[in-house]
């Protein structure tokens, strides 16, 4: 007998519990390293190949879906597949277990990072910042590859990124995508496939409609709120949801408006931003766990593990409300030959951003002479060529940064 899309009263192939979504997604947590791309992979070894709770074809709409949304695609997958598997519970219970290790380690590294002194601990936050060079620097190339195909997409990769370096903060960067998205409406209408059939998911319309209310309203609402109220918490949580409101593409790309948000506000400093981009490289679990590392260091808000929970919530939440708010409505949606050309455009413009940020802050903060070069293309060169895991790699440039901070 042929497997159909199940109906939502009957979740996957059999019902799960959240406590058993909670305990697979926390060892995928725990062990799943190497960015995104790298968690689909784990996700479809673990819950497709291995326990069969989806087909193959319908993993492949739900990640067709989740890079169609703005957000971070891994844990939109991960939240999607344990919605699928146990309803809501289980939705809570994946995004909980896949994130909660790797925010722990970066808010621990945060606390303890400050206590770093000496040629160690002054290498090796040196070689962090040098390691981060490397890993935006991958992203650039790997995702220039397959968002910029062809002539129209690279251009306005290019003219995304000539925006991002002109128009300084948040600012350039909304630009950039707004026209790279209109650019692939006019320009990158070629190649639209026919949609297939789609699991469905338990979310009815309303619900649907509710979830993309909350998440406009808190988009347009929370600057208001945080001017009015004066709070530092609102604005902590306003800055980190408008980040990860605005980010498609997910992993990497939030770097730059994390930048803007933090970096350019003052409330982080560029070398702490950076030497927790480099650490985030060395744990497991999705790569917007930065958020808790960066509230927990900020000088806004409440600081510490309140601030860095301020963060995490907010950076996350945009992308899974958007995530169950388009679930009901998406087979329609993505049918349109022309909301495939917007997000064409969209996601190209996000290379140019991208590559704007390799250049400020990540390049001229932590290349500073020939040493620290040639330190961040060994490190470059270990990622592409040699495919070494992220992790190793951060530990090579931590380690180098301290023969580098040895050095008269």
């Amino acid at each position: 007998m042929t497997h159909e899309p199940a109906p939502p009263a009957r979740g996957a192939t059999r019902p799960g519990t959240a406590w058993e979504v909670f305990r697979v997604f926390l060892r995928l947590g725990l062990t799943s390293f190497g960015g995104p791309i790298a968690h689909l992979g784990y996700f479809r070894d673990e819950l497709i190949q291995r326990r069969k709770w989806l087909n193959d074809n319908e993993y492949a709409d739900l990640v067709s879906l989740s890079q169609f949304l703005p957000g971070p695609a891994s844990s939109q997958v991960g939240f999607g597949i344990g919605l699928y598997r146990a309803g809501a519970a289980g939705a809570v219970a994946a995004f909980v277990a896949f994130t909660l290790p790797s925010a722990v380690l970066l808010v621990v590294f945060a606390v303890g990072a400050s206590l770093f002194g000496g040629v160690v601990g002054v290498g090796i936050l040196t070689g962090l910042k040098i390691v981060a060079v490397a890993i935006v620097a991958q992203a650039v190339w790997g995702m220039a590859r397959t968002l910029t195909p062809d002539r129209p997409r690279a251009a306005i990769a290019v003219v995304a990124a000539l925006i991002t370096l002109g128009l300084v903060g948040s600012v350039g960067q909304i630009a950039a995508i707004v026209i790279g998205a209109l650019a692939g409406l006019a320009f990158c209408r070629a190649g639209s496939s026919a949609p297939g059939t789609m699991i469905r998911f338990p979310v009815s319309r309303p619900a649907g409609w509710i979830c993309l209310g909350l998440f406009a309203g808190l988009l347009l609402g929370l600057s208001l709120l945080s001017t009015l109220t004066g709070s530092g918490a609102v604005q902590l949580f306003a800055a980190f949801y408008r980040a990860g409101a605005l980010v498609f593409g997910g992993g990497h790309v939030v770097l730059p408006l994390l930048q803007a948000s933090v970096v350019d506000s003052g409330w982080v400093t560029p070398d702490q931003f950076l030497a927790g981009y480099g650490a985030a490289q060395a744990v497991p679990g999705p790569l917007f766990t930065f958020a808790a590392y960066l509230g927990a260091l900020s000088t806004t808000g409440p600081g510490g593990i309140l601030g860095a929970a301020i963060a995490l919530s907010a950076v996350f939440l945009p992308g899974l409300l958007v995530l169950v708010g388009v679930l009901p409505f998406w087979n329609a949606c993505r049918a349109s030959p022309r909301a495939q050309a917007l997000m064409r455009g969209a996601n190209a413009a996000v290379v140019g951003i991208l590559a704007a940020a390799l250049y400020d802050p990540v390049f001229i903060t932590a290349i500073v002479g020939p040493a620290s070069f040639g330190l961040a293309v060994v490190c470059f060169v270990l990622l592409i060529a040699w495919r070494v895991p992220a992790w190793a790699v951060v530990v090579v440039g931590a380690a180098g940064g301290i023969v580098l901070a040895a050095l008269p």
